[in-house]
């Protein structure tokens, strides 16, 4: 039993190399999601403090939706940074000189067109401007959007894998 178990890893050598591929991306995701979500309580919190005067009684950006939604997403960003740098994607090292920061916040600021438009249709066209509303535009419908865009943009173009060596003499 023991030899026809060896043999078959002869005959299928990429099957294993298969299942860590998508063990190692589902872990990526799940780290990915997991950063995401802390990034985004933070957001969220922020935003409704500003917006809407929660917890702090007096809103500060009171009918300013689309800035206290920006202002406190770059707050999210930066958290969201760190922590997919040293915990998401650490065997992935930065290929430009700035870690990869301006790649990050160029990604960012695409996908947040995604969130802004839900919250600008929203409060603009459908003229919703109550916290469930706002909420539900842009911290829910958008950001579901612009998770799985961020997540293929960064992987592919700011944490990417290192390429493997060139043979030498070729």
């Amino acid at each position: 039993m023991g030899w026809a178990c060896r043999s078959s890893r002869r005959l299928h050598p990429y099957s294993s190399g298969v299942n860590d591929r998508y063990r190692r991306l589902l872990g990526e995701v799940w780290r990915f999601f997991a950063v995401a979500q802390a990034a985004t309580w933070v957001s969220i919190l922020l935003f409704n403090v500003a917006l809407h005067g929660w917890i702090v009684g007096e809103a500060i950006l009171e009918d300013r939706a689309i800035v206290a939604y920006v202002a406190a997403n770059t707050v999210g960003m930066v958290i969201s940074y760190h922590g997919a740098r040293g915990w998401v994607f650490p065997d992935r090292p930065p290929r430009q000189a700035d870690g990869g920061w301006t790649a990050y916040v160029v990604i960012n600021v695409a996908a947040m067109a995604l969130p802004v438009g839900c919250l600008a249709i929203s409060r603009h066209v459908l003229g919703l401007d109550d916290p469930l509303s706002d909420n539900l535009a842009a911290n829910g419908v958008g950001l579901v959007l612009a998770f799985g865009a961020r997540f293929y943009l960064f992987r592919r173009f700011v944490f990417r894998r290192p390429s493997a060596a060139a043979p030498v003499g070729v």
